[in-house]
């Protein structure tokens, strides 16, 4: 059975870190969100994936390859324009025979809730419960029955979200050529299915138990969390004496944890990082490869990305780091307000009282450097010795 992975967007509401990779490449607990997926519907009995891509399309064709890691096969089509999701599925139309799973590349679901969906024998999507539906595409139900589709209407008649995964035949196709631009300007892959519906084709919706949608910078941090907690810990690396470790922690080939480090998990390190000696690294944080976090520091629910070195007197909390980063000497990252209301980021309520700054890549920050909650900074940004950075920071910028 196949898999068609629509994966080509940039998601545009992510920057600045998807200015160097597609959405779905952004990593949470140290694995991107594409890699999730692919593990969770491999669990589910596919091994053959087909993934639509686009925006810095050779970051995925070099990260999977012919699929081979993961006991897969993978082929890749480019959508040279992103003209919607329907668009993207008819590009694959000869790739495809008899029934076939699609997916949203940024879905974050479990195994189990894949499988159930997996194992329909009709036309199926998968729907999810949320709090606030407006915000989502929703669908209205009958019994075991999908009735219609709406994309994020005023007055929702459901609280049961798009979940972004569904089942196919090849029949879709036929609906797919009728299908007009949307309100959006796009073909949307709602519409496509609606037609089927409106012509009597039964679809029916299975229900995602755990479902995480990230849709902004800040939600990745609660996908981040939700990840870690289903970690299982290990230890590959060199842990030196005096450290304690408490918790689900996992430490990645080559790396040192030095002297009276303090890690509470849940934690993942990866590989060949230089952690410590003196630091205190809190819940809910993913550090990936080749990173460095010094003396004196402390990072807390927060994404490290690879390469980037955090080494001395800093304090990072509720924040994204793109790759590549380094901060300076005492650089702070303020991620909370004074008044205690909730943070906004541009012209963007977060909705969350804790938020730092989302970094792209390839920052560099002077000595001493102060960062103010709901930050985010382009990539190849340079912040001087002493300076204070807010707002929204293009990227390439020099504060001073």
């Amino acid at each position: 059975m196949h898999a068609v992975i629509l994966a080509a967007g940039e998601g545009v509401r992510m920057h600045p870190l998807t200015h160097s990779r597609p959405k779905v490449m952004i990593p949470l607990a140290n694995k991107p969100i594409l890699e999730h997926l692919l593990i969770s519907l491999r669990g589910a009995g596919i091994d053959d994936f087909i993934f639509i891509v686009g925006h810095c399309a050779e970051t995925i064709r070099n990260y999977f390859g012919n699929g081979q890691a993961w006991n897969v096969r993978t082929s890749y089509v480019t959508q040279e324009k992103q003209l919607g999701s329907a668009n993207a599925l008819e590009i694959a139309r000869d790739h495809v025979k008899g029934r076939f799973v699609v997916a949203n590349g940024d879905v974050i679901s479990t195994q189990e809730d894949i499988s159930k969906i997996v194992l329909s024998h009709d036309t199926a999507m998968s729907l999810a419960e949320v709090e606030d539906p407006q915000a989502f595409g929703i669908a209205e139900t009958q019994g075991n029955r999908v009735l219609r589709i709406h994309e994020k209407v005023y007055n929702p008649p459901t609280n049961l979200a798009n979940a972004g995964v569904y089942i196919f035949d090849t029949s879709i196709f036929k609906a797919i050529d009728k299908t007009k631009r949307s309100s959006r300007d796009e073909y949307e892959i709602t519409d496509s299915l609606q037609m089927l519906i409106d012509n009597g084709h039964p679809v029916v919706y299975e229900t995602f138990n755990s479902w995480l949608h990230v849709s902004h910078p800040w939600d990745l941090l609660v996908a981040n969390k939700a990840l870690l907690d289903r970690m299982e810990p290990y230890n590959l690396g060199t842990i030196e004496e005096h450290v304690v470790l408490k918790g689900l922690v996992q430490i990645g080939k080559n790396t040192v944890i030095r002297s009276n480090s303090y890690i509470v998990g849940p934690v993942a390190i990866g590989d060949d990082c230089d952690i410590g000696p003196n630091c205190y690294i809190r819940p809910a944080t993913s550090i990936g490869n080749k990173c460095h976090i010094g003396a004196a520091v402390e990072v807390k629910n927060s994404i490290i990305m690879n390469g980037s070195k955090i080494p001395h007197h800093n304090y990072v909390g509720d924040s994204i780091i793109g790759e590549k980063c380094n901060l300076g000497a005492g650089t702070k990252i303020a991620n909370l307000r004074f008044d205690g209301k909730d943070i906004a980021m541009g012209d963007n309520d977060t909705g969350t009282r804790k938020l730092g700054v989302i970094m792209g890549d390839s920052v560099q920050t002077g000595i001493n450097a102060s960062i103010n909650p709901g930050t985010a900074i382009g990539s190849g940004t340079l912040i001087g010795p002493g300076a204070i950075a807010s707002g929204m920071i293009l990227p390439n910028s020099r504060i001073s």
